[in-house]
């Protein structure tokens, strides 16, 4: 079981997630910007937030576990959506939030103009603590 401390705050706003996170000795893992591609490196879900925010998770799980590491050890994770509407990074959020369930890392979520493969809408970094 992983030994991080997610951190709420009684003074700032309860929006359910975690404003920082406390994090014993041991390993840190960065990933990268996990992209929404197949095993064949083709984007998957053009045009489908839903679908790449989705696959950057799968990506995201199976990257973290060739580390040494799980979803429930991440400390914090980015999530990008090359998207107009701020509906969309909602769409984006809840996907995330729903993956992670009870483990709420502290997060960003950035709308931001271009990723960098052809039809990609969605990214996702994270930060992970694997106690020694």
């Amino acid at each position: 079981m992983s030994q991080i401390r997610l951190n709420g705050s009684g003074s700032l706003y309860d929006g359910g997630y975690s404003y920082s996170v406390t994090v014993p000795p041991g390993s840190t893992i960065y990933t990268a910007g996990i992209s929404p591609l197949d095993t064949d490196g083709t984007t998957v879900g053009p045009n489908d937030v839903t679908a790449q925010a989705n696959q950057c998770m799968i990506n995201l799980e199976t990257a973290l576990d060739d580390a040494g590491a799980s979803l429930t050890d991440v400390v914090k994770v980015t999530i990008y959506v090359a998207e107009k509407m701020q509906a969309d990074l909602v769409v984006a959020w809840d996907v995330v939030s729903q993956v992670f369930g009870d483990h709420k890392p502290a997060a960003t979520l950035v709308g931001v103009t271009v990723l960098g493969y052809d039809d990609q809408l969605v990214e996702i970094e994270a930060i992970a603590a694997v106690p020694a």
